[in-house]
């Protein structure tokens, strides 16, 4: 979910998210408090329109700790109500009674999980390093509860001996007995107490990991003096820059932040050298300056507690185990598609180095092309080649109008209208909500926050959220989802301008919301994106098609100051650049995926993330003119919780799902034919978990994926047979 934060899901977290499904909140019953007990806001069930919202113009970082105490302690209560019943196991009893179990946990932990990553300051992080722990252990109570298992397993062998029951109810329960089984229902006293161990530590290492890449985030920044050192970047960036400069009392100033968002445009545009190269090092630096923050001694203990936790489960690896129930199935099928993939990407960086360089050499610079020129020489070779200024196309991207395309875009593929509405709490001033109808008959679907702008305690990157899934267990619950972005921005009343890649991320993050809004099923553990991890991208990645249609060009891509649309020539030219610096983008990637993987099947080998992370580049052939995309000691998708480890692969995985049903589209004569759209929208975004994955993308293609799609997409030739 292009580093997404997971909501706490009350059953078996740690495993489900090991065994790489996403299990986000859910809130359906009531909680309520002895009278003449103080309330803790935290704690209540949500009320107000729409079947209840967060209340966040209540929350108090106060309250946390003894909220979520509280709701641990209800939840343990109600676990061993059905794990002691005298009524035999049955599928209402146990299962059904789980999934309305832990309603006040998952409501807390609900706006837990968001601060953590949108509101994070010095007093939560204390909050964090004291709960995140007893939040793994609460989990492991539950998991390793003997009775509880032996009723879901009693469940599950009856629902599996009448499979023809199927559909959701058989789903539901070998999911259940399946996660308990990988969370080490199943393992000795003595095992399962080891294994809560490491789970808690564990927690808190992932605690450790984020606050000190948050800290090298929003702590670290790049300050410039004068208006002559940001030469080459357009007005609204410096404008955007001087902002977060006054922000933090420097008046007079500029500052570039330490996060993707600010750092990128400075290492495309700005003409200064030797201050691209400060940004470039500041940026990839994060996590790893030798300083209280750094992470390097965080790391191989995550490693290490991971392997022996795959040990205890009777796995090889830590890879072995959390691709076991992933599409991928074991490490060795994910890293064939990935080394399938690598020699092409290098060998295409190698030609676009070489186009830089020649660039270079002719304007007499006299430099040899270092990681910090990548960036700015690519522009001018776009441009040399293709005429195409991606400066000039940002002037046509603005923020609130990408917004609108992807209002309109969800209308005319899923029928969806989303409107803003009013008097509905948030947790900062820049976050709006919008209320999303079903266009036919009005009917309401759910609410969309979002969250788009930079600031102090809030983690880079752009990513989705699940407030709460659609499910019908105790009524018709509708969704609630957010997309959350880092835009600086700038002057008051104008315009903020975005890339072209923003918009394509843009796009990919509200696919995800989409996932969660289109949803469709009974229970709320197989909703929206509770699905396997390499996965759960595809129909996030399918949408960034449909940035590049004429149809939205034509209607959203405006210029920021003439309204004129952008112009069919400028159109044009980005198409035909569409495959343009396949290598980079490929070859960033794909050196994290494969060091991810790397270090998570290298079993318990003693690790120095710098050291391992330089030699398995040096052995993979990494070009030295880039980095990894996300560099050892700063990789949040895996060190800030199992989310993505071993995992990382999954984008790759799913973008051949994305490269070959996007060819659905074109073979019926175009991204708005309403025939696919359905079948999409039926077979893809709206059945959640309830089938198997590889099913659902046959069901909708009527064949398995062509990998053969996704190297005609990058623009790389296709393996011959």
């Amino acid at each position: 979910m292009s580093k997404k934060i997971f909501s706490i899901r009350h059953i078996a977290m740690i495993a489900a998210v090991a065994a790489g499904f996403i299990f986000m909140t859910t809130e359906v019953a009531e909680s309520g408090a002895a009278a003449g007990v103080a309330v803790n806001p935290l704690t209540e069930k949500w009320s107000g329109p729409f079947g209840g919202v967060p209340a966040f113009d209540k929350v108090r970082v106060d309250d946390f700790k003894a909220a979520l105490e509280a709701a641990m302690e209800e939840n343990l209560r109600e676990v061993e109500a059905i794990a002691n019943q005298a009524a035999r196991p049955t599928f209402e009893n146990t299962i059904v009674a789980l999934e309305k179990s832990g309603q006040m946990l998952n409501r807390v932990s609900t706006i837990y999980g968001i601060w953590g990553s949108n509101m994070n300051t010095a007093e939560f992080s204390k909050v964090e390093s004291e709960m995140d722990p007893k939040l793994a252990g609460h989990y492991d109570k539950i998991t390793q509860n003997e009775k509880l298992f032996k009723r879901i397993e009693a469940v599950y062998k009856a629902e599996d001996r009448n499979r023809r029951s199927g559909g959701e109810r058989h789903r539901l329960a070998w999911l259940y007995y399946t996660n308990f089984v990988r969370a080490g229902a199943k393992l000795d006293a003595a095992k399962k107490a080891r294994l809560s161990e490491i789970n808690q530590t564990l927690a808190g290492l992932f605690t450790k990991f984020s606050q000190n890449l948050l800290g090298d985030e929003g702590q670290v920044f790049m300050t410039l003096d004068s208006e002559a050192d940001l030469a080459g970047m357009p007005q609204a960036y410096k404008d955007a820059a001087a902002s977060a400069a006054a922000s933090k009392g420097l008046s007079g100033k500029w500052i570039i932040r330490n996060t993707r968002s600010s750092v990128d445009p400075f290492l495309t545009y700005a003409t200064r050298r030797d201050l691209r190269e400060k940004a470039w090092k500041m940026f990839i630096n994060r996590g790893d300056n030798g300083d209280a923050r750094d992470n390097n001694t965080v790391i191989p203990e995550i490693l290490k507690l991971r392997f022996e936790r795959a040990q205890l489960l009777g796995h090889k690896t830590h890879a072995h185990w959390r691709l076991e129930n992933a599409m991928a199935k074991t490490p060795e099928n994910a890293m064939k598609l990935m080394e399938g993939v690598w020699p092409a990407a290098v060998a295409r960086v190698k030609e676009e180095v070489a186009d830089m360089q020649a660039l270079a050499d002719k304007e007499g610079t006299n430099i040899k092309i270092e990681p910090w020129d990548y960036r700015f020489y690519m522009e001018k070779v776009r441009k040399d080649r293709y005429d195409l200024d991606q400066n000039e196309v940002s002037k046509y991207l603005q923020l609130d109008k990408i917004r609108d395309a992807m209002f309109w875009m969800a209308g005319e593929l899923f029928n969806f209208s989303f409107s803003p509405t009013t008097g509905i709490p948030v947790f900062h001033p820049d976050v709006t909500v919008y209320e999303v109808k079903d266009k036919t008959s009005g009917k309401h679907v759910g609410l969309w926050y979002f969250d788009p702008y930079a600031r102090d305690g809030k983690r880079s990157g752009a990513w989705m959220n699940d407030y709460r899934p659609q499910h019908r267990i105790d009524g018709n619950v509708t969704t609630i989802v957010s997309n959350n972005s880092n835009f600086v921005k700038g002057k008051p009343g104008e315009p903020v301008l975005i890339s072209w890649d923003d918009a394509v991320t843009m796009f990919h993050e509200f696919g995800h919301a989409l996932h969660g809004l289109s949803s469709n099923v009974t229970y709320p553990s197989l909703s929206g994106t509770n699905v396997a991890r390499d996965y759960v991208e595809f129909p996030s990645q399918i949408l960034e098609h449909w940035v590049a249609t004429p149809e939205v060009l034509s209607r959203f891509a405006l210029h920021y100051q003439t309204g004129k649309p952008i112009p069919a020539e400028l159109v044009e030219k980005i198409k035909r650049s569409g495959t343009f610096n396949q290598g980079f983008a490929t070859t960033e990637y794909l050196s994290s995926a494969l060091v991810d993987m790397k270090l998570h099947l290298a079993g318990g080998a003693a690790i120095d993330p710098d050291k391992f992370e330089k030699d398995t580049l040096a052995a993979l052939g990494m070009p030295k003119e880039l980095v990894m995309r996300h560099r050892t000691p700063q990789f949040a998708h895996v060190f800030a919780s199992d989310g993505y480890s071993a995992g990382y692969y999954s984008y790759l995985w799913s973008d051949v799902l994305t490269a070959d049903a996007y060819g659905a589209f074109t073979e019926a004569g175009g991204p708005y034919d309403k025939k696919v759209g359905a079948r999409l929208r039926k077979e893809i975004f709206s059945v959640g978990n309830t089938i198997d994955p590889a099913q659902a993308y046959r069901n909708f293609r009527g064949r398995d994926p062509n990998v053969d799609a996704l190297m005609i997409k990058r623009g790389f030739p296709v393996n011959k047979k």
